[in-house]
């Protein structure tokens, strides 16, 4: 499973509903959702 940081919990959490994703620069990165709070979590890097 994933993690990256949640802003609002203040620590690494496991990413729900990880998807992959290309930034403008062509980097590739992972964008889902906070287990605990819901939050919008983002991480640059491969799954």
């Amino acid at each position: 499973m994933a993690t990256a940081y949640c802003m609002k919990c203040r620590k690494k959490v496991e990413i729900k509903n990880p998807k992959q994703i290309t930034l403008k620069n062509g980097r590739p990165a992972v964008q889902g959702v906070c287990l605990t709070c819901g939050t919008k979590v983002f991480r640059i890097g491969k799954l």
